[in-house]
């Protein structure tokens, strides 16, 4: 498959090595052409530009920060133009339904191009291992196409087609927005139990035996209670555009988001204290500094040794 992969960044470039180790014929494009050197030397194509990796592919891949920027490659970039009759693109960024309609209105619909979206979940992590979460909207047939390439890119048991166009956007932006807020109400949770004087461990396993419980408190948050890890692979300026997002969408379609706008406004303090690139779990550290203390669960090692030297 002749496949066009233009975005090289913290998950762009572990996703463009799978399809390169999986036969495919890549060629691709990034702001920065240092980042394709791993992939140059797997022997994929470099594009100097947008038009020059989507001219001749059967599929174009994009992966790209924000709606703006994809309107840019699509648009401003010459990508859509030089797309052949027939291509499907798809746009795994995490973006919204309005943007690929402005480029399937401007150009894609009268070449003849397909489409999905179908953005990712998973993180760094899940990208470089293979296992993304993948939400697909758009055409059942199209999906049936692109289904091998997805299963190439992420766990096959959870690449979904969660309807028409658009709905991947949809589903991917709510899953963020319910992600962000469980660490917000989670980092809140935290600091009043252990500032009231409750043991840190004790108290999160009581959440955990309790209706409270939540995949984030179980697995999620142990990056930051373990090894002091706020998540630099998925900066803050990202998540801040994630959140505006959402709440951007409740805000069209008439839906209050009273809590969501209180969940960007946290990250969007956390993103000023400590910076855009920050990680994604910086607004913890708003919750620690109000505690008066960083949230850390002793290690294994650490508690064995303090038992061994109480005995």
């Amino acid at each position: 498959m002749r496949i066009g992969f233009i975005g090289l960044g913290n998950m762009g470039r572990h996703m463009a090595r799978h399809l390169i180790h999986a036969g495919h014929l890549l060629t691709v494009h990034d702001t920065r052409p240092a980042a394709a050197a791993e992939h140059l030397a797997l022997g994929a194509r470099w594009a100097d530009t947008p038009a020059d990796c989507a001219r001749d592919a059967e599929f174009l891949i994009t992966m790209l920060p924000t709606p703006r920027i994809v309107e840019d490659v699509l648009l401003r970039g010459g990508a859509a133009e030089a797309l052949p009759a027939g291509t499907l693109w798809i746009d795994m960024s995490t973006s919204t339904p309005a943007a690929a309609e402005r480029v399937a209105a401007e150009v894609l619909d009268a070449r003849g191009v397909r489409r999905l979206d179908a953005p990712v979940s998973g993180m760094a992590r899940g990208a470089e291992a293979g296992t993304l979460q993948i939400f697909a909207g758009g055409a059942d047939d199209d999906f049936r196409i692109a289904l091998p390439v997805f299963e190439t890119l992420g766990d096959p048991d959870r690449v979904l087609h969660v309807g028409p166009l658009g709905a991947g956007y949809t589903v991917k932006l709510m899953i963020n927005l319910l992600w962000f807020s469980h660490l917000v109400a989670t980092s809140e949770v935290l600091a009043m139990g252990v500032k009231a004087g409750v043991d840190l461990g004790v108290l999160r396993n009581s959440l955990l035996a309790s209706p409270a419980a939540s995949h984030f408190l179980e697995n999620d948050i142990m990056c930051v209670l373990a090894d002091g890890d706020y998540d630099d692979s998925f900066a803050m300026a990202l998540a801040c555009k994630d959140l505006g997002l959402a709440v951007d969408l409740g805000r069209d379609l008439g839906v209050s988001t009273e809590l969501s706008a209180l969940v960007e406004q946290v990250y969007r303090r956390a993103k000023a204290q400590h910076g855009e690139q920050a990680g994604e779990m910086s607004p913890v550290r708003l919750y620690e500094a109000l505690a008066g203390r960083e949230f850390r669960l002793p290690s294994p090692a650490a508690t064995l040794d303090a038992t061994t030297v109480t005995v």
